[in-house]
């Protein structure tokens, strides 16, 4: 596997989610007249700059699981978001300072010996971005098993790393249309087309899904990413829902030229500008490459050292145990 693919998806990701914690829950209006521009410390929460949200910790969770053992196992990974939670594992200062309700129900309901892919929360209102926010290391897993023809056994694996913690078919769907972007990026192709063509493979296979056909309305705005790519930056919505989350990251990548502009155009949206500048910023850097992040960006995160090894590690990972 590529290393520098995987750096720059894990690392740009790492980025938008640094840059966007200082000021999230922060409105839109304010940051248009105090916009952010570089990396910041100490704002919504008492860390400093290049401290990275659950973002970030919960993917290296599941980048150090496949890494490790080079196959999908959900014990495992559950027992790395226990790690987290409960011994500060995987964060950037030993500290964590931000997960979500269902996220934590999901995990209590782990540690009281629920099987994995019964924890996550499954009614209407368990579809927060909890799970499409770490889901990066499963679309490179999945691209170097089977390139940019992804199965419907890729896609369940993807939806039972939703599962994990949200379990409704609407986070579940935001996470497969994810993977499947990401997969038409790593095949080369130029973003908007790569958009374009992941978003139609995923209405695709959705609506061959009884399961998730009933959903396929819910996202009816991305679509027609044409029309979408030309919408305002009033219709779009930043908040923790799935469907906003993703809407906005997708337009940030449509409507900017490299990787500074789309993750700070996520970030000063407002509202959950930590997880809307890791999704934009993940998908940004596997477009743009590494070497397009802001050097000082990547050197000011926090352990980035750490992260690069961790990178490298999921790299290396046999081929044969895909």
């Amino acid at each position: 596997m590529n290393a520098n693919n995987v750096k720059s998806l894990i690392i740009g990701h790492a980025v938008g989610d640094a840059l966007g914690v200082p000021v999230e829950f922060t409105s839109r209006d304010k940051l248009k007249s105090h916009p952010v521009t570089s990396m910041m410390g100490y704002g919504t929460y008492s860390v400093p700059a290049g401290a990275w949200s659950d973002d970030t910790s919960m993917t290296l969770c599941l980048l150090e699981s496949l890494g490790r053992l080079g196959r999908v196992d959900y014990n495992d990974i559950m027992q790395n978001f226990l790690k987290w939670m409960r011994n500060s594992e995987f964060t950037p200062t030993d500290q964590i300072f931000d997960i979500g309700i269902t996220t934590r129900e999901a995990l209590f309901n782990y540690e009281d010996g629920i099987t994995p892919l019964s924890c996550g929360g499954e009614d209407e209102h368990s579809n927060g971005n909890g799970s499409l926010m770490r889901i990066a290391p499963i679309a490179l897993y999945l691209y170097a098993k089977s390139g940019n023809s992804l199965t419907e056994e890729d896609l369940n694996v993807t939806h039972n790393i939703s599962k994990l913690t949200h379990a409704h078919p609407r986070s579940q769907m935001g996470c497969g249309i994810y993977v499947f972007v990401a997969a038409e990026i790593l095949a080369g192709k130029n973003l908007n087309e790569a958009i374009k063509a992941g978003v139609e493979k995923a209405h695709n296979f959705y609506n061959s899904q009884a399961e998730f056909a009933v959903e396929l309305d819910i996202y009816r705005r991305i679509w027609n990413i044409d029309k979408f790519a030309s919408l305002k930056d009033y219709h779009i919505k930043s908040t923790g829902y799935v469907v906003y989350s993703l809407e906005a990251a997708l337009w940030c990548l449509l409507t900017t030229d490299n990787y500074a502009e789309c993750v700070l155009k996520a970030v000063n949206l407002g509202d959950d500008t930590d997880t809307i500048g890791a999704i934009a910023g993940g998908l940004a850097g596997l477009y743009y490459g590494i070497g397009d992040i802001p050097v000082d960006w990547r050197k000011s995160l926090i352990r980035y050292e750490v992260l690069e090894k961790m990178c490298e590690t999921f790299a290396e990972m046999p081929s044969q145990q895909y």
